[in-house]
């Protein structure tokens, strides 16, 4: 069986990327727009759910680089993935450049988190 811990290390690059850069270290102003449009949430709880976000996405890095109860990681991921997607549609849909490259850029995210927590299940 090949190893898993490049296509781990890519999950994880993405994760990381999409966490700490994008929102922890607010590189995407458009991240905190989209969060921003979510109608229930005032400017300041927006602020706070997109670094609970940052840091979720941190958590899942790690989780999936450390290779533990990968099937369960990758049940998250795709749990988190959809909800953050719905979610974006939902509510800040004009805000989404190209929703259907978002959509089938995390399928694949999703199918190689898929592929790599069935593997390491074996």
């Amino acid at each position: 069986m090949p190893s898993l811990l490049l296509p781990r290390a890519a999950i994880a690059s993405v994760w990381l990327y999409q966490g700490l850069w994008l929102k922890l270290l607010s590189r995407a102003p458009r991240h905190q727009k989209i969060v921003g449009a979510v109608p229930f949430l005032s400017s300041s709880q927006a602020r706070q759910t997109l670094l609970a976000l940052g840091f979720l996405e941190c958590f899942l890095a790690a989780w999936v680089l450390s290779g533990f109860r990968a099937r369960e990681a990758a049940l998250i991921e795709a749990l988190v993935l959809g909800c953050m997607n719905a979610a974006g549609l939902l509510w800040a849909r004009n805000l989404i450049p190209d929703p259907v490259a978002m959509l089938l850029q995390n399928f694949a995210f999703v199918v190689l988190a898929w592929i790599a927590g069935s593997y390491a299940a074996h």
